[in-house]
């Protein structure tokens, strides 16, 4: 096994020891991870709480796009999203996202340990940020919080542990998103 091979798995690895360390301190990551019925949903959980496990044996760390363009490429399936890692350091990530009509389930925040910024490239997108830096109260009816509308070329930056939810995407052609993702102080 070549050395960068050795390296890429132990930090799969790394990557799901982490993963599992949280689910099992935080009960609501581990009644999310309980409810996944497939790879793709663990995989996109993990994702959500700043966890990459989902490259498989001799992945490259950068996804090839289509024609090196970041609209090519046919979109997901209605309700679906498609993440594509496009570079990475050590404490940051860069990533491709595809969504078609998503919108995240009923009652799920995202509460990431990374800060995220997105830029809109395709279509638009409705995001709710929750009040300050908690989230709603589960069952509590209409979410509360901060509703913005994005369209191309809108950005947003969302500090580490931020509640926030996708409550809409467009339909097909889909909306594109780049997203930047880093661990450490945020300048915002």
């Amino acid at each position: 096994m070549a050395e960068a091979q050795l390296q890429q798995f132990l930090e799969k690895v790394r990557q799901l020891n982490a993963f599992v360390a949280l689910s099992e301190a935080d009960p609501a990551v581990r009644e999310a991870l309980a409810a996944c019925s497939h790879h793709h949903e663990v995989v996109a959980l993990a994702r959500r709480h700043g966890f990459e496990i989902g490259r498989r044996w001799g992945e490259s760390d950068a996804a090839p796009l289509s024609d090196g363009n970041l609209l090519a490429g046919p979109c997901p399936p209605p309700g679906q999203e498609q993440v594509s890692v496009l570079a990475r350091g050590e404490t940051w990530r860069l990533e491709r996202i595809h969504s078609c009509q998503a919108s995240s389930p009923p009652g799920f925040w995202y509460d990431q340990s990374e800060h995220e910024w997105v830029t809109l490239l395709q279509g638009s997108a409705r995001i709710r940020l929750a009040p300050g830096d908690r989230q709603p109260p589960a069952g509590a009816g209409e979410p509360e919080g901060e509703v913005l509308e994005l369209c191309r070329g809108d950005t947003l930056l969302i500090p580490a542990h931020r509640p926030h939810r996708v409550e809409a995407t467009d339909g097909e052609p889909g909306s594109v998103w780049l997203a930047l993702f880093w661990t450490g102080v945020c300048a915002g």
